[in-house]
């Protein structure tokens, strides 16, 4: 049964985004997963991993017991000091976000919808939220990805047709990976690209709230 299935964890999801991230990038990661991007990408791609708190070229996070009250990312972790660390302010970095000069952002979300539509700040059933800057980068990253896992503590599908909980932006999204597929949303709707090993197409859409779009071929997910 697709409950039994082994899921892929969240070092792999992470693995599998880390691919998408091209050279000389000016990278935003979310917090969660996509904090976990940053471990995975090779050597030779060159990413410059930007920060709302006002970093630009974060490095990894510090190891304990190095840790800088000073130098912390949007997440509020402790970052280690590199060569090539850029400071600015918060009004510098959600500048950059704003002008356009972000290339990708991996976000977290609670819902994404067949058509790329994003919501991830606030879960109404608990009444808490966060704004924080997802919205300032789903407005203006060049690329949003999601990554996250595909159903939420409840067995929920987080892929839908159609967002019910508050947007953060509207058909934004570009790619999403989670721990059984790699989906993009199209204005058609939402499209299968890869399974995890074991699972079969089928078993995706068992899981999935949304209709899926299932291609003639669909590879086997790659890290």
């Amino acid at each position: 049964m697709t409950a039994d299935k082994e899921r892929l964890d969240r070092a792999i999801i992470a693995m599998r985004v880390a691919k998408e991230l091209p050279p000389g990038a000016s990278v935003n990661l979310g917090i969660g997963i996509p904090t976990l991007v940053s471990m995975f990408v090779a050597d030779e791609s060159i990413v410059f991993y930007h920060s709302e708190s006002g970093v630009l070229n974060c490095g990894p996070l510090a190891e304990e017991g190095s840790e800088d009250i000073d130098l912390i990312n949007a997440g509020g972790q402790f970052l280690q000091s590199v060569p090539g660390m850029a400071y600015f302010s918060s009004v510098d970095a959600f500048a950059m976000i704003r002008g356009g000069h972000v290339d990708v952002t991996v976000l977290g979300a609670h819902q994404v919808s067949a058509t790329g539509d994003l919501a991830n700040w606030m879960l109404p059933e608990r009444g808490v939220g966060n704004i924080g800057g997802a919205m300032d980068l789903a407005a203006g990253a060049e690329k949003v990805i999601v990554a996250m896992e595909h159903n939420d503590r409840s067995g929920n599908s987080k892929i839908v047709e159609q967002c019910d909980y508050p947007l953060t932006g509207q058909g934004c999204v570009s790619l999403v990976v989670t721990d059984v597929a790699v989906m993009q949303p199209t204005a058609q709707g939402i499209v299968l690209l890869e399974v995890a090993p074991g699972w079969t197409p089928e078993d995706v859409q068992a899981v999935t709230d949304a209709q899926l779009i299932i291609p003639d071929t669909v590879a086997e997910y790659e890290v």
